[in-house]
Order: C-alpha cells, then sequence, then structure tokens
C-alpha cells in the first residue's frame, strides 16, 4: 500500500526525518497542531498516516522523498 498522491508525498517530504517512524510521529505531533479550520489538512495526514502505518521500512526507503533539484535547474537553463 503505497499508492500516495502528490499531496502526500509533498507532506511526506515537508516532515521527513529520514525514517519512517520518524516520519509517523512528525506528522503525529504536527497533527496534534492543526486548528479545526484546517480539515483538509488533517484529512491529507490522517489518510498518509494510514497508508505509512501498512508499509514496512524496506518500502519506505525505496520512496524518493527528496526533490530533485538538478531536473529544476534543466528547467531553467542553468
Amino acid at each position: 500500500m503505497g499508492n500516495f498522491t502528490f499531496d502526500e508525498m509533498n507532506l511526506m517530504c515537508i516532515y521527513n526525518t529520514g525514517t519512517r517512524e520518524g516520519l509517523i510521529n512528525a506528522l503525529k505531533e504536527m497533527r496534534g497542531y492543526l486548528e479545526p479550520d484546517e480539515a483538509e489538512l488533517l484529512a491529507l495526514t490522517d489518510s498518509t498516516l494510514e497508508k505509512l502505518s501498512f508499509m514496512g521500512d524496506m518500502e519506505f526507503e525505496a520512496l524518493e522523498l527528496y526533490p530533485d533539484f538538478d531536473d529544476k535547474e534543466d528547467e531553467d537553463g542553468e
């Protein structure tokens, strides 16, 4: 179960600690600070946490959770 949406991948990139367990803990901590009017972010966080809980560490390590700056430079012609 690793079919993450684009938004879930972005969320994981922001809170990535380098390990699946660390990311889960960081997302749970962030979730505790959400306000009632942040329902969309709450739902996104919950769906991401659910998917992370069903995957193993090896599957997590195969995810590319770091932006590829080289592609950005190529697009800009630099």
